[in-house]
């Protein structure tokens, strides 16, 4: 299964009322190639283990092997509707999911930055083969069929209060989240691949 994301502030639409600091200094010391480069033999081991049985269609994915959550658009994050995506995780991926949106958030405050979505999705083995016919790295041992895993795009993100006249371009709001992405991996919550041709982090929730 495949989910794309976008995070979101519920405090950002108080902006307006309150005054901001001078922007600090956005920079990612460190690479993400480097950084992030869990392979899918990595991601695949612990999405069998903490993951559902994968299932064959998106009527499946409501009655999978175990609990899962139905993502929807909240305070830190915004789903969208793709033709080869479920909203549904495991409740491990969806908190991971969270989280990355309220640090991706707090980073954004805290470099008094104006604040922004970003986006995610997992994929049903009827929609890795789909997929594949368009997409090679699209594999069919893909860890998105377990239901613990999903992409974060760091090339499309959406300002909430557009009465904010401070604009962050994509590359600085790229480093923002790679920072919260690893600082998560470094404290064992997930496994992150960079993809480049797709733009966006495959990200495995590990516990």
């Amino acid at each position: 299964m495949l989910l794309l994301v976008v995070f979101v502030s519920a405090t950002a639409f108080s902006s307006c009322k309150e005054k901001r600091g001078e922007l600090k200094k956005i920079w990612y010391n460190g690479s993400y190639n480097r950084d992030f480069n869990d392979l899918n033999d990595v991601h695949l081991s612990v999405a069998k283990k903490i993951g559902i049985e994968p299932v064959s269609s998106r009527e499946g994915a409501e009655h999978a092997s175990r609990d899962m959550v139905e993502i929807k658009t909240n305070d830190y994050y915004e789903v969208e509707e793709l033709t080869h995506s479920i909203p549904y995780l495991v409740p491990e991926a969806a908190n991971l999911l969270e989280d990355i949106g309220k640090n991706f958030q707090d980073s954004l405050k805290n470099l008094n930055a104006s604040i922004y979505k970003i986006n995610s999705v997992t994929r049903t083995v009827a929609d890795v083969k789909k997929l594949r016919k368009r997409n090679t790295n699209s594999s069919l041992n893909s860890a998105h069929q377990y239901g613990t895993t999903f992409d974060v795009s760091w090339v499309r993100y959406t300002k909430i209060d557009e009465k904010d006249t401070l604009n962050i371009d994509k590359d600085r709001l790229k480093m923002v989240l790679a920072s919260v992405l690893r600082d998560l991996r470094r404290a064992d919550r997930c496994y992150i691949k960079h993809e480049r041709k797709q733009g966006c982090f495959h990200i495995t929730a590990r516990e």
